[in-house]
């Protein structure tokens, strides 16, 4: 066995992993106007059958007005449950548990996509659009307390979709610009309320807030993941030196597992090619948390993997573009 590290199980929440490699969430577009397509459910059952230990999936918009573009798919409506059952069992018929990522757009959202008025933490562009409509900056409306309360019960009747669905839990999306990304950044979060830019505490109270209620509402063998877009690598913006204490309250809301990424309009580390590139974000985020902790970032064979768990900076390895490019590259790994 030439990887040990990435063969050994690993217990997150109530589920146990057959491995350490993970299939990461990645934008499709393979939906039709947010509904599940059978092309949607053969490309998961693909990647299932190569072995991962846990497949996360790409994002699903929580309400109309934070769907990200026009095939992402849909977690907003009850009606979307039957689809998504399909889903998960095409993957659970492969033995690799499923959960669901579930996000809304807030300032990164489209108003020509979904019609709707475009909503943040504060009245700033999105750094990813600021010259989006007409050459122009556009800027969203400042949440109100009662927004704030409606994207909460969103998030958690979204998680409960999921659960009906058949999914083994949810990851909740805090990176890469999206709305709790916003609130986490003190780049587009000038709050003076409870949710304030100024400390991490008002920065992290949605994300708590959404934890805790969607514990609550789904109990205690439901798993929850979050993914934190840990720094944004701009002037001004969040930075790595907070992971740790992020982690630490996002684990004693009742979280389950951390995924690392960061680079809010970027999505990677600027200057930054090398495999896991994230590396110190995971790193960061492990001396502040007993959590499973997922690096991913251009990792794209076993020993780069095998090596970042050795090293002990990451729990578990996502592979994500490489997979793209072969499907089968999990079990390729695995069976060295």
């Amino acid at each position: 066995m030439k990887y040990p590290l990435l063969h050994e199980t690993l217990k997150v929440g109530s589920i146990v992993l057959k491995n350490r490699l993970v299939m990461p969430p990645m934008a499709t577009e393979k939906s039709a106007k947010g509904q599940v397509t059978d092309g949607l459910i053969a490309y998961y059952g693909d990647m299932a059958r190569s072995g991962p230990g846990l497949i996360i999936q790409e994002h699903s918009f929580v309400s109309p007005d934070g769907r990200a573009s026009a095939n992402q798919v849909s977690l907003a409506a009850d009606a979307d449950i039957p689809g998504l059952q399909r889903l998960t069992a095409a993957v659970h018929a492969q033995g690799v548990p499923i959960l669901a990522q579930i996000s809304h757009a807030g300032s990164a959202a489209h108003r020509a996509i979904t019609g709707q008025e475009v909503i943040s933490a504060s009245a700033v562009p999105n750094p990813s659009r600021a010259a989006a409509v007409h050459g122009q900056p556009e800027f969203p409306r400042e949440m109100t307390q009662g927004d704030i309360q409606c994207i909460i019960q969103a998030f958690v009747d979204a998680a409960a979709r999921a659960q009906q669905a058949g999914y083994d839990g949810v990851e909740i999306h805090s990176a890469h610009g999206y709305l709790l990304d916003q609130f986490y950044s003190p780049l587009t979060n000038r709050r003076t309320d409870d949710y304030t830019g100024r400390t991490l505490e008002g920065r992290t109270r949605l994300q708590v807030e959404i934890i805790q209620a969607i514990r609550r509402r789904l109990g205690k063998d439901f798993v929850l993941s979050l993914r934190l877009g840990g720094s944004d690598y701009m002037d001004g913006g969040a930075v790595c030196a907070e992971v740790g204490q992020a982690a630490k309250l996002f684990e004693a809301a009742g979280l389950d597992m951390l995924s690392l990424s960061g680079g809010m309009s970027f999505f990677f580390r600027p200057g930054h090619t090398e495999a896991g590139y994230f590396a110190e974000l995971a790193e960061a985020a492990k001396t502040g948390t007993t959590l499973p902790v997922m690096l991913t970032g251009g990792i794209a064979d076993g020993a780069e993997a095998e090596t970042f768990l050795e090293k002990g900076q990451a729990d578990l390895i996502g592979i994500g573009r490489a997979a793209l490019r072969d499907h089968q590259i999990y079990q390729k790994i695995l069976s060295m």
